[in-house]
Parts: structure tokens; C-alpha cells; sequence
């Protein structure tokens, strides 16, 4: 028997190596650093944010990609557009700064928190599950349907986020990939498909980033099944209680209509709607000709991000 199985077996912790416990070293330095950096752009006011260099938000980044904090940098980096996006910035920022402080605490107390919510801390830091282990831990078969793709860009690396929902289960998946320039993005099933496989979870307190550990047969065209926009948000508010970090959640919305709104919005049948985030509603109205239709889509803090729609009789749209 191993070392590791000896103490696992002991009831003990296993041992980390002297570099994991170097690199827990400089993570947690690099926490406490960024920890006191927060708290002082609190307590000078946030009127100087405004008129503020980016290289205020990009050297406290700079500094946690060195302490191997490379996740909390990227959400660090981020914040320098927010005083520049007019309206309420004020409030937006004093927001995020007030979910990094919440994830700075739980970081420093993380022994004591449960071992989901723990995970989901150590992953918006940027500690990650090798491949591996996520693949040998449990898997959910179901029937998934496809919902959408969305792709970013930022510092030269190409996020793509695939949405699946379980036709049974119910449950959400994110098929995440990253891609550097002039390479490709793992392949993934396409929207509009529903897939029979069997998907393996990343260990979070939310769990929804996966893996397809078996596909078991090929994909075949589907409408995803939906819900209306108080089950939505229902269901998002149990998994922000979950992960108050959560800043994206698949939904598929049944028999809504675009709503002659500034800004846009989509009803549903019961006439409750939600704020639509689209470069150009053209494509919606083509397709739906102010007809129902079912819409997928990312919610966010800010909005639905649509990503698909269906119409009975117009069929099937990948929105850019």
C-alpha cells in the first residue's frame, strides 16, 4: 500500500509535494496581498476609479498570475472597463469588489466549509481538477440536449462555452474548451442536437462544468424542452445560494415573444419578461416574425444572452 493510501486509510490528510506546498505558499500570500489591495480601494472611495489608469486593476492582477492565482487575476482584469461603461457603474463595481472580498474570506476559511463549496473556492482562485480524476469520479447518463455555443475572446485565448441540459435529469452542463491562436476547440456535440451520454462532474458546491466521459450513440436534431422566466429564476436563485459567484446559467424559455421595448425584452405567456442582451435583434425577428418561439440563452446578473431559437415553422437558429 502507498503512502498516500496509508494515511488516507489513517483517517489523515495526504501529504502535499514540496512544490503543491510551495505553490499553497504563494497562493496564500498572494491572497492576504489582495485582500488588503481591496480593502483600500473601499476605503479611498470609488469617485477615483473613474478616472483611474487600467494599470490600477492590471498590476493587482499581475501580481496574482505570479502568486499562481491565475483565475481570481482574470476577474481582477476585468474590472477596468467597469467605470468606463457608464450608467450605474458605481454600484456594478462596488459589487464585484464586494464578491472578491467574499472569496477572499472563504479562501482563508476554507477548511471549515463544505466540500463542494470548497472546491468551487479553490477553482475561482485557479486550482484545477486534472482531467483524470474528474473523469474517474461518478457519471450521469441522460439523453443532453445541445443549447448553445458561446465563444469569447481575451488576451489571446478563445473560451468556448457549450450548454447541455439533461432531458430526464433536468440538470445543466457546461462543456468548457480553450483555445490559443491558430488552434482548435475540442469538437462538441451542435446545437439543436440532443446526444445519449454519459458526462463526468468537476467537484463544485454547483456543480456544472463537465466532461464527456462516453458518448453512446451520434447526435440527432432536437428541440430542447423549456420553461417559463419564474422557473428560471427560481432555479437560478437555489444555485446562487449554492455558488454566489454564478455568473452564467443555461435556460430555454417556451412560447416567448419579443416585446416592443428600450431595452429589448422577451414575454413570456404568463407576462413576466427579461432584459435581452444582443448586438442585433434582426435575427429574432426574422425568425419569429412576432410569432411565440423558444429561446435558449446564457442569464446573467445583466441580462439574457440568447445563444439559440427555435421556431415550429421556421426551424432552427445558432445566434451570433
Amino acid at each position: 500500500m502507498s503512502e498516500r493510501e496509508l494515511e488516507a486509510e489513517a483517517g489523515g490528510a495526504p501529504r502535499r509535494s514540496g512544490a503543491a506546498e510551495r505553490r499553497a505558499e504563494r497562493v496564500d500570500d498572494g491572497i492576504a496581498e489582495f485582500g488588503r489591495w481591496l480593502r483600500d480601494q473601499v476605503s479611498r472611495g470609488l469617485a477615483a476609479a473613474e478616472r483611474a489608469p487600467y494599470a490600477l486593476w492590471d498590476d493587482a492582477a499581475r501580481r496574482l498570475v505570479d502568486a499562481q492565482a491565475g483565475a481570481l487575476a482574470g476577474q481582477v482584469k476585468t474590472l477596468a472597463s467597469v467605470p468606463r461603461g457608464g450608467g450605474r457603474w458605481p454600484e456594478h463595481l462596488l459589487e464585484e469588489y464586494g464578491l472578491l472580498h467574499l472569496l477572499v474570506r472563504a479562501y482563508a476559511k476554507a477548511e471549515s466549509l463544505s466540500p463542494g463549496l470548497r472546491e468551487t473556492v479553490r477553482t475561482r482562485i485557479g486550482y484545477t481538477t486534472p482531467r483524470e480524476e474528474v473523469l474517474a469520479g461518478p457519471h450521469v447518463r441522460d439523453t443532453w440536449s445541445v443549447l448553445g455555443v458561446r465563444e469569447t475572446q481575451a488576451d489571446n485565448l478563445s473560451t468556448r462555452r457549450t450548454w447541455l441540459r439533461g432531458t430526464t435529469t433536468g440538470r445543466p452542463a457546461l462543456l468548457l474548451s480553450f483555445a490559443a491562436p491558430g488552434r482548435t476547440h475540442d469538437p462538441t456535440p451542435p446545437p439543436g442536437t440532443e446526444v445519449d451520454a454519459s458526462l463526468a462532474f468537476h467537484p463544485a458546491a454547483q456543480p456544472l462544468r463537465a466532461l464527456i466521459a462516453h458518448q453512446h450513440a451520434p447526435p440527432r436534431p432536437a428541440t430542447p424542452q423549456g420553461t417559463s422566466v419564474t422557473t428560471l429564476l427560481a432555479e437560478y436563485a437555489t444555485a446562487l445560494a449554492r455558488d454566489p459567484w454564478l455568473d452564467h446559467w443555461p435556460t430555454t424559455l417556451t412560447n416567448v415573444r419579443l416585446a416592443r421595448t428600450t431595452p429589448l425584452q422577451i414575454v413570456d405567456p404568463e407576462g413576466d419578461a427579461l432584459p435581452l442582451h444582443t448586438p442585433s435583434p434582426w435575427h429574432l425577428l426574422a425568425l419569429s416574425g412576432g410569432t411565440p418561439f423558444t429561446l435558449t440563452g446564457e442569464w446573467t446578473p445583466t441580462g439574457l444572452h440568447p445563444l439559440t431559437a427555435h421556431h415550429p415553422e421556421e426551424g432552427f437558429l445558432s445566434l451570433p
